[in-house]
């Protein structure tokens, strides 16, 4: 038997110096830590306006999506398909699905502009044939777009994850259309800061920037087709540009999200030649940047600060950047690493060497006691709702996947968010039970 009390940070946690990349940890029994605030399948497909998403699944498996559209205030525009024993004994997999489309169809006022029909890992065992299914739902309901969605926790780990490809399905909607002079940035779950250079220098050059987080009708979702160039910023959203490429040829820019100067310079510089347009002047933007960063750090004097995966896809590399800056970086809860970060890995080895790296879903990681802010009479600093729990401050910046800080603007818009959290306290439980963070499509 396990004696709790003897489960102490040093039987799961790992300092930089010791660590391998890109996976620190390994694999096991999972925890799931009650901060619930990233985005899952149902609210990504959510952005699309006008739409309605039906689930094929088990009973218990359908509990949790059920929860998560009531919980976003999106019950009516979601719905369920059961699978029972006897549909996979009888082999009418196929007829179920179209049988439940329709009894769900005929309850309705209006039917809705496009449908997600979100099928599950059962129906891949079985080899149900999801192509005729689709077939026939087209020729009975032409008016109503329909696209496949997936539920299949068994890929969760796999080349292609349940997340990457719901962002590469959100756009499979997108019919071929004139090319105009727009700019489509894809898979991002919050729109830009408007104040960003690349949103700012786009517009200024007479392009409409299209985000499906701004979209309130299928029409304007639609718009994203006539774009001469997608843009993703985030690293999930990159297969679905990749598709969108190659099904609309759509030239796809990945410019990642990242805390390095001189990558954000070559993204701005990437995005110039793609366009044919001067590349313009960021030093200005730069300088702010770094001014913000520096007021910060002296604001916080000397305040630890925790980063967390879900607030940015690279907290290794803001790690970077802040301890550059003169902030005290002293811990990031991650599970892995992605590739572009293996720079940033090296260095604080050598900078930081007892930078501590935590799990998160490590079994025992449920176990531990959430008291690293009482090492420092609760003055903590966390950025990202899963450092905030682990460690059990009161300070935290709330974002998550970046919060649409992007650029050399997106660094002071942290720093004044990370100097704005280190002075009041939040109250962490009820912000971070909240299931998918800012998602207002309900």
């Amino acid at each position: 038997m396990i004696d709790l009390h003897q489960i102490s940070e040093e039987d799961v946690s790992i300092p930089v110096s010791q660590a391998s990349f890109p996976a620190p940890f390994r694999s096991g029994l999972e925890y799931a830590a009650p901060a619930r605030g990233s985005w899952n399948i149902v609210h990504i497909g959510m952005l699309i306006p006008e739409s309605h998403q039906i689930f094929v699944c088990a009973q218990s498996c359908l509990r949790g999506v059920v929860l998560t559209a009531a919980e976003m205030g999106a019950s009516d525009r979601f719905s369920t398909i059961a699978i029972q024993d006897n549909n996979l004994l009888d082999g009418d997999m196929e007829q179920l699905i179209l049988d439940g489309v329709d009894e769900i169809f005929s309850g309705m006022e209006k039917l809705p502009r496009a449908l997600l029909l979100y099928t599950s890992c059962i129906h891949h065992f079985i080899g149900c044939d999801l192509e005729y299914v689709f077939k026939k739902l087209r020729q009975k309901y032409p008016q109503v777009d329909f696209t496949d969605c997936y539920m299949t926790p068994i890929l969760r780990k796999s080349w292609m994850p349940p997340i990457a490809k719901m962002y590469m399905q959100l756009y499979s909607l997108l019919k071929p259309a004139q090319t105009d002079r727009r700019v489509a940035i894809l898979g991002n779950n919050e729109v830009l800061a408007p104040s960003g250079e690349m949103v700012t220098f786009l517009k200024n050059a007479g392009y409409a920037v299209e985000e499906i987080a701004a979209c309130k009708t299928y029409d304007e979702y639609q718009r994203h087709a006539s774009a001469c160039l997608v843009i993703t910023t985030n690293p999930a959203a990159v297969p679905g540009g990749k598709e969108l490429e190659k099904r609309l040829g759509i030239p796809h820019l990945h410019l990642p999200l990242c805390y390095d100067f001189a990558e954000m310079e070559q993204n701005f510089q990437k995005l110039c030649e793609a366009l044919a347009l001067p590349v313009p002047d960021l030093s200005e933007q730069k300088a702010a940047a770094e001014e913000a960063l520096r007021r910060t750090a002296d604001a916080l004097n000397g305040m630890p600060v925790s980063i967390d995966y879900t607030a940015t896809p690279r907290p290794l590399e803001l790690a970077k950047l802040l301890t550059e800056y003169g902030f005290r970086v002293v811990s990031v809860y991650a599970d892995s690493f992605s590739e572009p970060e293996r720079a940033a890995f090296v260095w604080l080895r050598e900078h930081c060497p007892e930078l501590m790296l935590h799990p998160t879903v490590h079994a025992k990681m449920g176990m531990l006691s959430r008291n690293e802010a009482d090492k420092t009479d609760g003055k903590l600093l966390a950025i990202g709702q899963k450092a905030a729990y682990f460690t059990g401050t009161g300070y935290f910046v709330n974002i998550l996947d970046g919060g649409g800080f992007y650029g050399f603007d997106g660094i002071r818009l942290l720093a004044e968010e990370m100097e704005n959290a280190s002075k009041t306290e939040k109250d962490v439980p009820s912000l971070i039970q909240v299931k998918g963070w800012g998602c207002n499509c309900g």
